[in-house]
């Protein structure tokens, strides 16, 4: 990985954190706003669908929806450890022959990847600066379904994000976080061929589905895959 940014990622999602997280996530599960996600999802039918879950962490949208009917999975992250981490819980709920696991920088490795049925990004596109290289590819990649859990684009986020960036580089660290404009991120998202279907928000999240729109789309033929 050749971005700074993949390299503090490594740094702060590393294999101490990563195993304090994975007993969290065993014994209390997604946070709210994933479930909705999967909720959203799932209600619109995953039966034989591929996914494609870009900084999965620990997996859980990936093990809720192959527990949905869903197909196959593919994870890409940039942490070793959280690559660790999701075949651990994988290999513990048997699922993880359905599983393919590739670590890197979604961004350079996305030329390379194969279009699924649904696309998710959880908490993905704030710990990277290149908004458009990530939610753009993305987008292109999601042949139905384009998931996201991003910040919400307000004063207070932005105040507390600066706050964590401060400290972080207080103390040396190449990590960061963004808020990126949230009708960047829906322009991107539109101009791939996609339109907004489901949404909602918590305090500092927002949580968005999106549907391919064949109509809008050049160069391909067939029905809203609703």
């Amino acid at each position: 990985m050749s971005c700074p940014q993949c390299e503090g990622i490594e740094l702060t999602f590393d294999q101490e954190s990563v195993e304090d997280e994975l007993k969290l996530y065993r014994r209390d599960g997604v946070d709210d706003t994933t479930q909705w996600l999967i909720d959203a999802i799932r209600e619109r039918g995953v039966n034989g669908k591929m996914l494609l879950d870009i900084g999965g962490g620990l997996g859980g949208i990936q093990h809720e929806l192959l527990n949905s009917g869903a197909e196959r999975a593919t994870h890409v992250d940039a942490s070793s450890a959280y690559i660790w981490g999701a075949k651990e819980e994988a290999d513990r709920r048997g699922i993880s022959e359905r599983i393919d696991w590739l670590h890197g920088d979604f961004v350079e490795l996305a030329p390379d990847l194969a279009p699924a049925d649904i696309v998710t990004l959880d908490r993905v596109i704030c710990c990277y600066p290149d908004m458009l290289g990530l939610a753009g590819g993305a987008a292109q990649l999601a042949q139905g379904y384009l998931g996201l859990v991003f910040p919400r684009d307000l004063w207070w986020t932005r105040i507390g994000f600066k706050v964590m960036n401060f400290f972080q580089n207080l103390f040396g660290h190449p990590f960061e976080v963004f808020v990126h404009p949230a009708a960047e991120i829906e322009r991107v998202v539109s101009e791939a061929g996609l339109r907004r279907i489901f949404g909602r928000h918590s305090f500092m999240w927002q949580v968005a589905l999106y549907a391919r729109d064949y109509k809008k789309t050049p160069g391909v033929s067939g029905g809203l895959f609703v």
